[in-house]
């Protein structure tokens, strides 16, 4: 007969087991679920560039690899790629997302952004004045937050080849001596940290497409967060790790960072800071918010003791004024994210599945 201790070992087991599992790559041909930043992105990510390009800065999987170089400065370097589709929504455009996403990745990095890349893929026919406005976007979101696009490229491909223009970018920051961020250093006990609400950025692109009959004011979060990272790394020293929370939302971030991991991400619905039409939406699509793409935003895992001042000078300034402690991080069951519900219970958050989100950055 079976005891009530042999079935929770079981029961552990199969939790073991399944944090343990690798993704699998089983498809034949590429699908827009590989880049919708969850399940089936982190599989062709590992069977593909991972297996052909190993090293250990890759391995790390980070929103930017850090780098030491031979006289001793330590730097940060990143890359992204921006497809969004309609190129200007409320609060931005694809030439604002170009900029602050790569600036965002360095900054979660620990690092201070100085120098961009940009390249263009440019459609035949892409009418020249919408692309002066694009890299106009994108001189005045690289001044406003004090980096250089010192380097780019640009190629054009026929009609149909490409949907208008697609802009790659990277860059480069130093990350100041002394400070390090990653996963290793998180703990039972530490907090998770919202800088803001959540779920604006794919809300917004999603509705300015017109494809949905649903009026709502909302606009993009496009911003850098680096002034917002500083802040947040003076107030709270001991900060363990951070991720902007882009394509995938909240829960993508959070299942990166509990994967293999020792502990537990549990995240406080109640204390999730969504603005009401964002919500609203969300609900009326079907959509779990945790799950949509943020552009100016980011996740902190920070010290317990550090946390209340960490939000308290986050909120002094204008783009944190809803920041929160949303989460804590639990030694038990290790490599799961869960949500305690509003109504007193709770469920698992897993990696996103398949491409439930057209495109958004």
């Amino acid at each position: 007969m079976t005891t009530a201790a042999q079935r929770e070992d079981r029961v552990l087991e199969r939790i073991d087991k399944f944090r343990h599992r690798r993704p699998r790559l089983l498809d034949e041909v590429v699908t827009l679920a590989h880049g919708a930043g969850g399940k089936s992105s982190a599989a062709l990510v590992d069977a593909v560039f991972l297996e052909a390009f190993r090293n250990p800065e890759l391995e790390q999987l980070g929103d930017a690899a850090v780098l030491h170089t031979p006289s001793g400065d330590t730097l940060a370097f990143s890359t992204d790629s921006y497809v969004v589709a309609p190129h200007r929504f409320p609060g931005g455009s694809i030439g604002h997302v170009a900029v602050h996403g790569t600036i965002n990745d360095l900054a979660v990095s620990g690092a201070r952004p100085q120098w961009l890349s940009a390249g263009f893929v440019i459609e035949e026919g892409f009418p020249i004045s919408e692309l002066r406005e694009i890299v106009a976007d994108m001189s005045e979101a690289a001044a406003r937050a004090g980096v250089q696009i010192v380097t780019g490229d640009t190629k054009v491909v026929g009609k149909g080849a490409a949907d208008g223009v697609f802009i790659c970018t990277a860059g480069v920051g130093v990350i100041p001596a002394g400070r390090r961020l990653s996963r290793e250093k998180v703990q039972a006990g530490d907090k998770v940290l919202l800088s803001g609400t959540i779920g604006e950025h794919g809300m917004a692109v999603m509705l300015a497409r017109g494809d949905l009959a649903i009026d709502a004011d909302i606009a993009s979060d496009t911003a850098p967060v680096h002034e917002l990272v500083e802040i947040l790394l003076e107030a709270a020293p001991s900060t363990r790790w951070m991720r902007d929370a882009t394509r995938g939302g909240v829960g993508t971030v959070c299942n990166e960072l509990a994967k293999d991991s020792p502990f537990a991400v549990i995240l406080d619905e109640d204390r999730l800071p969504i603005e009401p039409q964002v919500l609203g939406a969300c609900d009326m699509l079907g959509i779990d918010p945790l799950y949509v793409a943020n552009e100016g935003k980011f996740l902190a895992i920070v010290a317990s003791d550090e946390a209340e001042a960490a939000v308290s000078a986050l909120r002094a300034h204008p783009q944190g004024t809803h920041a929160a402690i949303v989460g804590e991080i639990v030694p038990e069951p290790p490599g799961i994210v869960a949500l305690r519900t509003s109504f007193g219970g709770s469920r698992i958050v897993d990696m996103l599945v398949g491409d439930p989100l057209p495109r958004i950055c």
